[in-house]
């Protein structure tokens, strides 16, 4: 995708924001003498393939299901967009940014994030669906694990919002949406950007996807 002078000097300066403010995180986060530094690059660095998902699951902290769910979906986008790049532990990433792996903000078996009314620092996004996801008939909420918005999962997703495994693949094409290429710093970080649009989000989904492929958890 073919991108003007000022719009790539743009970014080029969000993506320099991001190694900083990356490099920062960093360093609070990965002080104990058993971790490894993890490096300030945007992209992260490609995980590995991985052939033990129970053992790879247990080191890294992450539910078993969920860690399955973000390789499938890798398969499964890059089939789809081969020129994407997709990498599991970018899927991760945001899994961990967006609800610890389904473990945050669970109610009744569903993650429902806050009504987006434009209150209490929330956007306002007035009522796409008919509550049909959301259950909200005014406002949108995000849902599931990955927190998707009810437009946004009209747009990439198929099934439930709240199965971790239909959501990876969802999140997997939003990401490589736009013939992005997920392996250039630009285009990862607008990839990411697309789904949240935060400096300080952008440095945490960066930090654990790079954790992630130094065979350490996220925290």
């Amino acid at each position: 995708m073919r991108r003007s002078a000022g719009c790539a000097g743009v970014v080029a300066a969000l993506v320099l924001v991001i190694v900083v403010v990356g490099a920062l995180v960093v360093g609070t986060r990965d002080s104990g003498p058993d971790r490894l530094q993890v490096p300030a690059d945007v992209p992260p660095a490609a995980a590995g393939p991985v052939e033990d998902v129970a053992g790879t699951a247990s080191a890294l902290r992450i539910p078993e299901d969920f860690l399955t769910s973000y390789l499938d979906a890798t398969e499964t986008v890059s089939a789809e967009l081969p020129d994407c790049g997709l990498r599991w532990n970018t899927l991760a990433g945001l899994g961990y940014a967006e609800s610890h792996h389904g473990t945050y903000g669970v109610e009744d078996g569903k993650i429902i994030g806050p009504r987006l009314d434009g209150t209490g620092g929330f956007m306002e996004i007035p009522d796409n669906d008919d509550g049909r996801l959301d259950g909200d008939t005014e406002y949108d909420r995000a849902l599931g694990p990955l927190q998707f918005l009810p437009d946004s999962w009209r747009l990439y997703g198929d099934g439930d919002p709240q199965d971790i495994a239909d959501a990876a693949v969802a999140a997997g094409r939003l990401l490589c949406a736009g013939d992005r290429d997920l392996s250039t710093a630009e285009d990862w970080a607008g990839a990411v950007f697309a789904y949240n649009h935060s400096d300080r989000y952008l440095a945490d989904v960066r930090d654990a996807a790079a954790n992630y492929a130094l065979g350490q958890s996220a925290n």
